[in-house]
């Protein structure tokens, strides 16, 4: 007789707890995972699918106007934002269906509700109680508001996804990954949109020059920027807009205010902390290389361990877990060289090394820079630029980092990952022949170091 009514209880089905559900049935292991809200998690609700939806909807008002110079005339186009939410709705509730399905068909119990731990080997969701042999936390991340005079009247991510008007006018704070891409969405959507960061550049992390060159290029499409700033509070007017209280001692009066001021481990409420796990200042689950917290039966993966906020990162380790715990051998997953994509407008992808980064980890580099005109705009008239960037290690000739800024920025980073993966040398780089005429050759064409 089986000692526990399961081998692994998850808690949390985003992308992280799925994949771990799916990997640790198919080797064998009697799984249930448990989710209070849906299936799917952040990426798929209230993330990344949603967001690159709007995304591809917010970039056709610059496809219009740029088709212009290849002699369309598209008139004067309309925008319903109603159908849009309708029609991502609808494609969300597909994507739900199809995790539920595969759930089910890997033989996971689903569990839906909240999950409490009551001790290291028993959880309980609603008025059920379970025993399972290990426990795994994937319960994810949550906006993370400032506690601010006003903050009432502020939306996140999680609402921007369903608003059910356009406002006219927008103010968003923060310049991560969130605020620089839903400003992008907004502006490009006809919304006056202005971004609040608190530093000096946004993006902090990321490449200088390449931080630099996307505030230019969205300045030029139209989103304000002020830099060096915060929100300091907000009054709503007697007309319903929104008066917002700059650190800069101005003012701001928009429809609407987000804030896209950073995530947080979703932790509490779980029962962790009584059951003896450990915690982070921020509320992340501290792990140890092979995802155990510090009980032993207890594991995180994903963000709610604040390590490597990405769904790919999400997934692999679920994977690496399962087939840990329930395949022949450990496995151990290597982060190094992860590429990433800012879906801005345009993209902003970057895999390795920054040129700050490579400077404290080599003693010599070297610059290759190609700054031009897309061929697509060279009849549009759009006035956008594309940049890129290899940075190499002189002594061994290895490309250690390379950036972009430009259409598909994303789509050509996910190539180049796979070359600095391999240990490519920028001689590799060179002998590699070019797709001509496309923007990806220049990562081959690049020949003159800058420095």
């Amino acid at each position: 007789m089986k000692k526990f009514d399961f081998d692994l209880l998850i808690i949390g089905a985003g992308s992280a707890g799925v994949r771990a559900a799916r990997v640790a049935a198919g080797l064998g292991a009697r799984v249930c995972i448990a989710e209070e809200r849906y299936l799917g998690g952040t990426c798929v609700n209230v993330g990344c699918i949603p967001k690159k939806l709007l995304v591809y909807a917010s970039h056709y008002s610059e496809d219009f106007k740029g088709s212009n110079g290849y002699g369309w005339r598209p008139g004067n186009p309309d925008f319903n934002w109603r159908e849009l939410i309708a029609r991502k709705n609808k494609e969300i509730e597909r994507l739900n269906t199809i995790y539920q399905k595969v759930l089910d068909e890997s033989g996971v119990k689903i569990v839906n509700g909240r999950a409490t731990i009551i001790d290291p080997h028993t959880v309980s969701i609603g008025q059920q109680t379970y025993s399972t042999e290990k426990i795994l936390i994937a319960t994810g991340g949550w906006p993370t508001l400032p506690d601010i005079p006003g903050k009432e009247h502020v939306i996140t991510s999680n609402e921007a996804f369903f608003l059910e008007a356009l406002p006219e006018k927008i103010v968003i704070e923060g310049g991560g990954y969130i605020g620089v891409e839903f400003a992008g969405i907004f502006n490009g959507l006809g919304v006056d949109t202005t971004l609040v960061y608190r530093g000096p550049l946004i993006l902090r992390g990321f490449d200088g020059e390449t931080r630099e060159f996307l505030s230019q290029e969205i300045q030029k499409k139209g989103i304000k920027l002020i830099l060096n700033t915060l929100v300091t509070s907000i009054t709503e007017k007697k007309d319903t807009s929104l008066k917002l209280h700059l650190s800069n001692d101005t003012t701001l009066v928009t429809d609407k205010v987000m804030f896209a001021t950073g995530r947080h481990p979703n932790t509490a409420g779980f029962g962790l902390e009584q059951s003896g796990v450990k915690l982070d200042d921020y509320g992340a689950v501290i792990i140890d290389d092979a995802f155990c917290s510090s009980v032993p039966s207890i594991y995180a993966i994903g963000d709610v361990t604040n390590r490597y906020i990405l769904t790919p990162v999400a997934i692999a380790e679920g994977i690496s877990l399962a087939q840990s715990l329930y395949g022949k051998a450990p496995t151990r997953l290597d982060y190094h060289d992860i590429p990433t994509c800012i879906f801005s407008q345009p993209n902003l992808a970057t895999v390795g090394l920054t040129e700050e980064d490579a400077k404290i980890h080599f003693s010599d580099i070297s610059i290759y820079i190609s700054e031009f005109t897309h061929l697509k705009h060279s009849l549009s008239e759009i006035p956008e630029q594309t940049f890129m960037k290899l940075v190499v290690d002189k002594e061994s000739d290895k490309v250690v980092g390379a950036h972009m800024v430009g259409p598909d920025a994303g789509e050509i980073i996910q190539g180049i990952a796979i070359a600095l993966k391999a240990g490519a040398s920028k001689t590799d780089f060179d002998s590699t022949m070019g797709i001509h005429p496309t923007a990806a050759e220049e990562f081959v064409t690049m020949r003159q170091a800058t420095q």
